[in-house]
């Protein structure tokens, strides 16, 4: 029987989905760890049976499988999280994230992950995949040289706040081995956080690095809201938000999407929303009705009275490059996108228009989970 290779995490990850796919009967091996001192191990392999692919990923895509049952949670989870990478795009979600820390009273969370270049370095997605164990010096320096840079950017961040005449906000740091996008999901499920501000690159440089972008693999496998500040965005334009896009079916579930903005925008009054409503499955098929966009502008003018709200269809099978042409027209200063939980492979064959939005437009957007 041939084995494949389904998942390369380290250690503990590693021993959590072993645990996990053998209690559904899955015959799980892990390859090339030094059993003996699991301490100093960056990188082990998942393999299984080929004939057990197709339930191992349905086990993987819907199990909440890295958080144990005795995790220790946060007391304070009215917090703000942005992960860094020390760029100046990172620095500027950070001022976005103490602006709105300071609205709502909450803290800050820095958090940075770095990998073992060493093991990154020669991991393939083959079967003959080998890698090298760094020693626990070479770990020891990059952690190191992580805490030097997180202790800079703090230091850079808070000089910020008080350049901008901004109120002194609480934060804390922290620094995690791992892939970047494994690290802040776990992180929001240990510590649900209000919301997480990512810095992202500009759309050009995006484009070509579609694969592997951390922020798209957050939205995707996150179950919080995540504020993107694309790299040209400045944080005094966030602060000046009037003019707001929400994208979505306008049924009910974007109701419960729209409160969530609501109570993260609070007390802002004076934004200008347009309700684009993108026609789903469902709605193509059932007999003709209340058009959703009517029953969610009633609802919206009756619910926030200090916000003006008008409502139209998409009217191009392309609902994002109608979002561009009327954005070079007339700027939107924010795009809500209401995302919904897909598969592995509706990501990538069926892309939702949070991640389409987030490679093809240089535009503020709050994705929330429903």
């Amino acid at each position: 029987m041939r084995y494949i290779t389904v998942a390369i995490h380290t250690f503990d990850r590693a021993l959590a989905l072993r645990s996990l796919l053998e209690s559904e009967g899955i015959e799980v091996m892990l390859q090339n760890v030094n059993l003996t001192d699991p301490t100093v191990a960056s990188g082990v392999r998942v393999r299984i049976k080929e004939d057990d692919l197709p339930l191992a990923l349905r086990v993987i895509e819907n199990a909440d499988m890295f958080r144990s049952a005795d995790s220790t949670r946060c007391e304070e989870t009215h917090s703000i999280l942005v992960p860094t990478d020390f760029s100046d795009y990172s620095m500027s979600a950070a001022l976005v994230a103490g602006r709105l820390a300071a609205c709502h009273s909450a803290s800050l969370r820095l958090l940075h992950a770095f990998i073992d270049p060493y093991v990154a370095a020669n991991m393939q997605l083959s079967d003959n995949l080998t890698y090298e164990i760094a020693d626990g010096d070479t770990r020891e320096r990059l952690e190191g040289a992580a805490k030097m840079s997180m202790q800079k950017f703090a230091s850079d961040m808070c000089a910020a706040f008080r350049g901008q005449g901004m109120p002194a906000v609480s934060y804390s740091v922290r620094i995690a081995e791992g892939v970047p996008e494994d690290a802040i999901v776990e992180d929001g499920k240990v510590n649900p956080p209000l919301l997480a501000v990512m810095g992202t690159r500009g759309s050009t440089r995006k484009e070509r690095e579609m694969i592997g972008s951390v922020s798209a693999e957050v939205l995707d496998a996150g179950r919080f809201c995540v504020l993107t500040i694309p790299e040209p965005i400045r944080p005094d334009d966030f602060a000046e938000l009037r003019r707001v896009l929400f994208l979505g079916t306008l049924e009910q579930t974007d109701m419960l999407a729209l409160d969530t903005f609501a109570r993260l925008m609070s007390p802002r009054g004076g934004l200008e929303i347009l309700l684009m409503s993108v026609p789903s499955r469902k709605r193509l098929i059932r007999s003709a009705g209340r058009r959703p966009a009517e029953s969610m502008l009633s609802y919206c003018r009756e619910h926030y009275p200090d916000w003006s709200f008008d409502a139209r269809e998409a009217d191009s099978p392309d609902p994002v490059a109608g979002v561009l042409s009327m954005h070079a027209e007339r700027p939107f200063d924010l795009i809500v996108v209401p995302n919904r939980r897909k598969g592995m492979f509706s990501r990538v064959f069926n892309p939702g228009p949070a991640n389409t939005m987030l490679f093809r437009a240089d535009i503020p957007m709050l994705v929330i989970p429903v």
